[in-house]
């Protein structure tokens, strides 16, 4: 089939590599110049399978209120005049019982266990590089509470085939000996050795490149404007192309990857998406001292951080990314928030970092109320989803696109995962059709 991929982040490479491996003719389309340049340009790095606890979950509401006005706190609500955000707020609430939280886990964690493998598999067969590190995920807690808190969640995921292994503030210290500043603080830990980290945005251009070579196109600078049906499926995409004309463009099959747009472009189909941008954070550091700076990749879960490393010709750096702030589609960097990060960053490893040179970014993440993205079939025919990943869209990229490139195929993943509009043990998102 000729299948169009809307959207050149993650997901949409991803799609698009497996769609080709499957012997379908794939063009992607994206407004940026180049693949991976939105949401995937400077994540965490993270490729965690044991962050699998949803930011819904029974302890979050009193926190929310608590965070309520607190212009650096983890999770922000800002509240607006915005019909989409008070819903997806309601929805977020009804996913913090424990029953929802517990379902939400185990289709986070079945999702994560399937794309890392397929990750492995994909570097496996093709000696993609991108700065990957193999050393686990440590998670790490300074607050007593949070450490207990953390411990059902973690046997449930070890129950799930993730083994998120409770540790002690010794072994953590071992594990990443940069933590011993702080090891009179440190209530606790978790650690994941299966888990890895690697810079998401390299490993989207090389895989687009890797995609152009077996035959993809990618149309990039070209703006898409619509989704048109005739006949009860989708008829063409309508587009400003990258010469500032407008054009059709048709396929058999469509899939939908634009991250926190896709609800705008899907909303006129009568396609109502449960996802809002939850604006994230970044901030890339030089290494000033490598004997202080953290090798493993690790995870501050009380402040809502994930801190990596990259090694490459160009430098020696940290990635620390994290929070989120839910207001809208705007993409200012708020100043309060960054220098919160970096006040972080120094408490926990003094001197390791050029903080004087620290570059802020921000992206808007598509979540929805679950933190479980949609993937799969729609109620028209031929568009597919592979969008909503919220925090989790480079630990899920190759999970996701696998797993739509056989949906698309007509083929029954290998996953047990609630696939949108496909029949599942559990209800998976909500996603309505108006």
């Amino acid at each position: 089939m000729r299948v169009i991929v809307l959207g050149a982040g993650l997901l949409g490479v991803s799609s698009a590599y497996y769609l080709q491996q499957l012997g379908h003719e794939v063009t992607v389309i994206d407004r940026q110049a180049a693949p991976g340049a939105e949401t995937s340009f400077a994540n965490g790095g993270q490729v965690s399978v044991s962050h699998a606890e949803p930011w819904a979950n029974p302890s979050a509401p009193l926190k929310v209120l608590q965070w309520l006005g607190q212009e650096d706190a983890p999770l922000l609500f800002r509240m607006r005049a915005d019909l989409h955000q008070w819903l997806w707020c309601l929805s977020f609430l009804r996913n913090c019982t424990p029953a929802r939280t517990r379902h939400n886990i185990r289709q986070i964690v079945n999702l994560g266990t399937f794309s890392r493998a397929a990750l492995q598999q994909l570097r496996r067969d093709t000696g993609i590089q991108y700065e990957q590190r193999t050393q686990g995920i440590l998670h790490f807690y300074t607050s007593a509470k949070e450490f207990d808190a953390a411990l059902a969640p973690a046997e449930q995921m070890r129950q799930l085939g993730c083994e998120r292994r409770v540790i002690d503030a010794d072994e953590a210290v071992r594990i990443e000996p940069a933590l011993a500043h702080i090891r009179p603080r440190l209530a606790g830990a978790t650690y994941t050795a299966e888990d890895e980290s690697g810079d998401a945005n390299l490993f989207a251009r090389e895989l687009a490149t890797l995609c152009m070579q077996a035959g993809v196109h990618f149309r990039l600078g070209e703006h898409i404007t619509a989704l048109r049906t005739a006949g009860g499926a989708i008829d063409h995409v309508e587009l400003t192309n990258a010469e500032g004309r407008f054009e059709r463009v048709r396929a058999d099959a469509y899939v939908l990857a634009l991250g926190s747009f896709s609800p705008l472009l899907a909303r006129p189909l009568g396609l109502k998406l449960p996802i809002y941008p939850a604006k994230g954070y970044s901030v890339t550091i030089p290494v000033k001292d490598a004997r202080l700076a953290h090798e493993v990749s690790l995870t501050d879960d009380e402040f809502k951080l994930v801190f990596s490393r990259y090694t490459s010709a160009q430098g020696d750096r940290l990635r620390i990314a994290g929070t989120a702030e839910l207001n809208g589609y705007g993409r200012e960097l708020n100043a309060t928030r960054c220098q919160a990060i970096v006040r972080r960053v120094e408490q926990l490893f003094p001197g390791a970092g050029h903080t004087e040179q620290a570059q802020f970014w921000t992206g808007l993440r598509p979540a929805t109320p679950s933190n479980v993205p949609l993937i799969g079939r729609t109620h028209l025919p031929n568009l597919f989803l592979n969008t909503g990943h919220g925090t989790l869209g480079w630990t899920h990229s190759c999970g996701s696109g696998k797993a739509l490139a056989d949906i698309v195929s007509g083929r029954v993943p290998e996953v047990d995962f609630a696939f949108t509009g496909m029949a599942a043990a559990q209800p998976g998102p909500h996603l309505q059709a108006a």
